[in-house]
Order: C-alpha cells, then structure tokens, then sequence
C-alpha cells in the first residue's frame, strides 16, 4: 500500500521507534565486534606495524564483505563520497594503529573518542536536518562532561599522542554522519565494502614510513589479522545498517559503549587499569547513553499506543 511506505526527508527515511531500536541493537552489536577486532590488532601490532594492518584490513575485509554478500549490493552509486569518506576514514585508523603501538592503553584511546558523540549530534543537525530534543541535548551534553572530566590537564590521558587522537575524533565523527548520508543511495554492504578497498592503497602509501616486518610473522599473528580483517567487515556492514535505520542523534551516544568493552579487555589482555578519572568519567558517560535507550523505548511505546487509536 502507498501509505506504508516510510517517510522520507533529504532523501532519507525518517525512522520509526521500531526502527530505532533496531538500530540502536544493531550499532551496539557493531561496538561488540569492532572492540574485538581493535584487541586484535593492538596485539598484533608490534609485530607487523601499522602499514601492515592497514592492508590486512582492507584485504581481509574486503574479501569478507564480497562471501558475506555474494557480491549483491556492492556497486557504488554516490562514487565521491565515498572517495571522500574512506580516505578520511583510513586516516583515523592510521593515527589509532599508531597510537597503539607506541603503548597507549586501548581503554584511553576510546576515552578520548568518547567527544565523538557531541560531535556528532552538533553536525546531525545542519548535514542532516535532524531534530534534537531536549531530552537528547541533555544526555549527549551529560556523556561530554564525562570526557571532560576524564581529559583533564597533566592528567594520565594527556600524552604526546592524545592532541593527534582528538583530531582524529573530529574526523571521525564526520565519517559517521558520512555514512547516514550514504545509505540514501548506497547499500550497507557497499558502504563497508568501499571502505575497507580504501584501507589497501593507504596501507601500501604507508610502508615506507611503517615498513613491513623482516620475516613472516607466527600462525597466532596471522590469525589474529584474519580475524581483525573479518571482524572489521561485519562491524561496518552492521554500522551501515545501523545508520541506515536511526538518526545519528540517537546512535551517538552508543559510541561511549567502547569504554566498558575496551576497559575489560584491556585488563585481561594487557593488565591496563585506567585511572579513576577515566573509570568514574566512563561511568557517566555510559550512563547517558543508557538514558538515551529508554527515551527510544519510551517513544516507541508511545506509537504502538497512537497507532492502536
């Protein structure tokens, strides 16, 4: 029937609260995956190197992209784009491999990365034309304060490394709403798949300043970069998916999920334990995220009720 198809705006559909939902499970399922593939190439890494990893990613998770797929789905419509946001992309993850592995703790890194949210919310409004409610501002602004108090002056997370991260969070963040914009015309697959293609040519840029190691590297080291290439394919494909159905606004706070997961791993991998700064500030954050949850639940309920009348 006509009157079932969504509504739309810049191309866009404007989700439901079922939507949102979905894509709120879907872009938390997202951070679970890419965590695990983050682990695994912050162990790898001082044993192949940054150019290395860049190129695993994009081989690896290129390939994965087209088996997940069958090849359905890949064909780029917005070319440009996608140009422009898999370069910018592949910069964020060079400055991230090469945080790692000068020795910052993962569970710092995504402290720092922690501001994307803002961000994002802040950027939603003008690209995307999304409506912020007060509730929203409110959880998103509490999330911030978080990351402020965690990015305190001489505190443990200022290191030489942090000013280039905080860069590459601000890049970030115009990647994510890159990639609301993109599902307008391009397929989840395609958007991931795109996107991992643009991690081989800036992984062989790379090598010369990253060089690749002398010999081959162990069967754990190549699993582990088989996984981290793997995971990486359905992390984006479920990014895209994810994006696809809520407005950036609500999936921004999601991006502080990292904290936890990252927090834990990093204690069981590395033995890292974050500052309390870091600890108490993640609390916040995690919480505003959490309160973001039960505003979806709430207005979903209140359509299935407006729906019945």
């Amino acid at each position: 029937m006509a009157d079932s198809a969504p509504a739309r705006r810049g191309g866009l559909s404007i989700p439901t609260g079922a939507e949102t939902v979905r894509g709120i499970l879907l872009i938390l399922l997202a951070y679970v995956v890419i965590t695990g593939a983050d682990a695994s190439v912050k162990w790898v890494l001082p044993e192949v190197g940054v150019a290395v990893s860049m190129l695993a990613r994009g081989v690896v998770g290129s390939i994965a992209v087209f088996i997940f797929v069958r090849g359905r789905g890949l064909r780029p419509h917005n070319v440009k784009l996608l140009t422009a946001r898999g370069l910018l992309h592949c910069t964020v993850s060079a400055v991230w491999y090469w945080a790692w592995v000068r020795g910052m703790a993962l569970v710092d890194s995504y402290a720092i990365s922690a501001a994307a949210p803002l961000l994002m919310t802040i950027l939603a409004i003008p690209i995307l034309g999304e409506k912020v409610g007060w509730r929203r501002w409110t959880s998103t602004l509490v999330g911030f304060l978080g990351v402020l108090f965690m990015l305190q002056p001489d505190g443990d997370l200022w290191r030489f490394e942090t000013p280039f991260l905080m860069v590459a969070v601000c890049i970030m963040a115009l990647t994510r709403i890159w990639t609301r914009v993109l599902t307008a015309t391009d397929e989840p697959a395609g958007i991931a798949f795109w996107l991992m293609v643009a991690h081989i040519p800036a992984g062989l840029l790379l090598l010369p300043a990253f060089p690749a190691p002398a010999t081959m590297p162990g069967p754990g080291v190549l699993v582990a970069l088989l996984f981290f290439g793997v995971a990486n394919a359905i992390a984006h494909i479920l990014f895209a998916r994810a994006f696809a159905l809520a407005p950036v606004s609500v999936l921004a706070p999601y991006e502080y999920s990292p904290l936890l997961l990252g927090g834990v791993l990093g204690f069981l991998i590395w033995a890292e334990v974050p500052a309390w700064t870091t600890l108490a500030g993640a609390a916040v954050v995690i919480v505003a995220g959490l309160y973001n949850l039960h505003r979806e639940r709430v207005r979903r309920t209140a359509e299935k009720r407006d729906g019945g009348r």
